[in-house]
């Protein structure tokens, strides 16, 4: 009897010795803390397009959107890339560029597709290192079209992007390429190779 009593106060003192000991420490996984919220910088503000007037040159090309889509394909950004380049080398131009739609929708609907199509060229722009001070853009929707034909075809011609540039009145004209010769006083010695009448 008295060995079982011994047992049970062993188990008893054994039972309190495990409970009353420090419960072990689970280790929490790490916390990271979530990164810091990066805020985009504030849009450029696009430059007035009043009393300017923008014309198509040689040097950019024309690129073009599938049916509802204001999203650059692939052979689009291609063509920007090469717009691009040519801006680069000319920087007093100012740049516009103009969504257009096809006759497909209503006046409303083309008209904020055009707008989406030209912001995302001046997206494409800016992400390429062009400041968005030097761009505007302007939507014709559907009122624009190049080709008026109701066909597929003619209708992919007019789902576009144009760019258009300005040469910058501030700007020298050399800075874009067209040096203007200086022409000499009449009557100087320089005009003629030859003295002035005295």
């Amino acid at each position: 009897m008295k060995t079982r009593i011994w047992k049970l106060g062993g188990l008893a003192l054994l039972a309190f010795a495990l409970t009353s000991c420090a419960k072990p420490q689970v280790k929490k996984p790490e916390e990271t803390p979530p990164p810091p919220t990066q805020t985009p910088p504030p849009a450029a503000e696009e430059p007035s397009l009043r009393g300017k007037d923008y014309k198509e040159v040689p040097e950019l090309s024309t690129i073009y959107f599938d049916l509802d889509q204001a999203t650059l394909r692939s052979d689009a950004r291609d063509s920007l890339q090469k717009n691009y380049d040519a801006l680069q080398k000319h920087s007093d131009w100012e740049v516009l560029v103009e969504g257009h739609c096809d006759e497909r929708g209503t006046t409303e609907y083309n008209l904020g597709l055009g707008q989406k199509r030209a912001a995302a060229v001046r997206q494409y722009y800016m992400t390429l290192g062009i400041s968005g001070t030097r761009i505007a853009t302007i939507s014709y929707g559907k009122e624009s079209p190049v080709c008026t034909d109701h066909t597929e075809d003619c209708w992919s011609k007019n789902r576009r992007g144009v760019t258009k540039v300005r040469i910058n009145p501030d700007q020298t004209p050399a800075a874009a390429g067209s040096p203007v010769p200086s022409a000499a006083p009449a009557g100087d010695a320089s005009s003629t190779g030859q003295e002035p009448a005295k």
